[in-house]
């Protein structure tokens, strides 16, 4: 059985999920993060030792100046909203991605929610935030360089935003769209792929179990037999 220690996923879907309810996009983001609380807990549950979330890549800053400025509320909140959950269930926060264009308000929520997990130890929920993994593989070289290092393999996942965390062992992406969207690039590369047509709204533990109880079965050949 294929031990899973570090879940990854694309929460694609919100926004068709509003459209089809006849509301409007915001709505579907909202629905979505509930959705995060479910996942979340059911991972901690599993002894998952990792959960990196897809929640706002580097390329949608190209949506329009109010959902994005709606996302970043909404991220705001819910930070705020989780503190005492996180910490009495043992969650640690970590983010990957560059923070800097983010408002001093939001950043400092970042920190302080960092900081109140720090000693949390059933699971690391890992977001990415202003994430793109082209993005992260420049910083990694350069960082790497900059250290003196010679360049490999091993230098520049030292210095990857997910270092901490291992490669990806299973990825999902919800709402039906099969690409990888700039995510995980590097520590992917032989992770199971899992493409479901559930909109992120309506995914539910219980469909990741199912999910989960599949991969399990798996024989992974990391390009041997």
């Amino acid at each position: 059985m294929n031990k899973l220690n570090h879940l990854a996923i694309i929460m694609d879907g919100n926004g068709r999920w509003a459209k089809s309810k006849g509301l409007i996009r915001t709505n579907g983001h909202k629905v979505g993060a509930n959705v995060v609380e479910d996942i979340t807990s059911y991972c901690r549950q599993k002894g998952i030792a990792n959960l990196t979330l897809y929640a706002f890549s580097t390329e949608n800053w190209k949506r329009p100046k109010s959902e994005v400025d709606f996302l970043m509320n909404l991220l705001e909140k819910f930070l705020i909203k989780k503190r005492e959950n996180f910490v009495k269930n043992g969650i640690k926060f970590h983010t990957i991605g560059d923070l800097e264009p983010f408002n001093n308000s939001l950043k400092n929520e970042i920190s302080n929610l960092k900081n109140l997990t720090a000693n949390c130890d059933k699971l690391n929920l890992i977001l990415a935030i202003n994430y793109g993994a082209r993005d992260e593989i420049t910083r990694a070289v350069n960082n790497a360089l900059q250290s003196g290092e010679n360049i490999s393999e091993k230098s520049i996942s030292s210095h990857l935003d997910t270092s901490e965390f291992g490669d990806v062992d299973l990825l999902i992406r919800t709402g039906g769209e099969q690409r990888l969207s700039n995510f995980l690039l590097w520590q992917a590369s032989y992770a199971e792929l899992y493409f479901t047509p559930t909109l992120w709204p309506e995914f539910t533990s219980k469909e990741l179990d199912e999910i989960i109880s599949s991969y399990q079965k798996t024989h992974r050949k990391f390009g041997g037999l």
